[in-house]
């Protein structure tokens, strides 16, 4: 088989759902020190839904504020800029990752809910690590894998090898990836991110988030990405055909100082934090 250029992929891709531009608008608006809760308020409210999804967020037992949110505004400053980013874009990116994924022998339903298992995963790993941005974590570990959505579209054929490579080499995805295709769903998905025009430090943990030494612009985002998707496969969160073929990097343990206790407890919160149904399902 003729392998392929991830050029050409992107090429193929005309019809990926551009960010909607309310959602370009507060992602733009949560990265402006100067923006206001107004800015933001003004946002959300062009879109009925996701004025509802952020009520219900700021309402969830998961903030434990006691009184009502009623305003946009009100739960704009309980929930802070980085975690109404966060429901933005997964407002955003929830359908087209609720789809079934037959290339990676993943079900209806599976990719997103694993997605939002690597995100919290991912947040959980960045208040551990006491890093600055745990919302932009969960973004991260939200969007790792949006590029399997592309290459399982796109490259239905191609897919069946890789499929086959997996089950006949017990390798994982990624390494039958580019044993088939020549690249990965890694840099697939960093490609789209580019093309909705996400911050270069998210694009790179897309990119990377199975090679974390490969990181430069932000190694400890990259670092955090991976752990948090290493731990949703050794939980089996609605695994695909490789599941147990993945394994945690000493390089990104070592960039977060990350311990083997420290790592247990992680897991135990993550158990907790999605078995709470109200939390998980936002």
């Amino acid at each position: 088989m003729k392998k392929i250029s991830i050029q050409e992929v992107i090429d193929r891709v005309q019809d990926i759902p551009a960010f909607p531009m309310t959602v370009s608008n507060i992602i733009r608006l949560t990265e402006d020190p100067d923006s206001t809760v107004q800015d933001i308020e003004k946002e959300i409210t062009k879109d009925q839904s996701l004025t509802a999804r952020v009520l219900r967020f700021a309402n969830s037992t998961h903030y434990g504020y006691s009184r009502k949110i009623s305003t946009i505004s009100q739960a704009t400053v309980v929930l802070g800029f980085q975690a109404i980013k966060s429901i933005a874009l997964a407002a955003t990116v929830s359908k087209m990752m609720a789809q079934e994924l037959p290339g990676y022998a993943m079900e209806k339903e599976a990719l997103w809910n694993q997605s939002q298992t690597c995100a919290i995963a991912a947040r959980l790993v960045a208040k551990k690590t006491r890093y600055p941005r745990p919302d932009e974590a969960y973004v991260a570990g939200l969007l790792r894998d949006v590029g399997k959505v592309i290459l399982n579209h796109y490259l239905t054929s191609e897919m069946s090898a890789v499929q086959e490579a997996v089950e006949q080499d017990q390798i994982s995805f990624m390494q039958a990836e580019e044993a088939v295709l020549g690249f990965h769903h890694g840099q697939i998905g960093a490609k789209i991110a580019e093309k909705w025009n996400l911050p270069d430090a998210l694009v790179e943990s897309i990119a990377y988030h199975h090679e974390p030494e490969q990181a430069s612009i932000n190694e400890k985002l990259v670092a955090i990405t991976h752990v948090a998707d290493a731990m949703v496969m050794m939980l089996g969160v609605h695994m695909g055909a490789d599941g147990l073929q993945y394994s945690f990097s000493s390089n990104a343990m070592e960039k977060l100082n990350l311990t083997e206790s420290q790592l247990q407890e992680i897991l135990s919160d993550l158990i907790d934090v999605t078995s709470d149904e109200e939390t998980f399902h936002h």
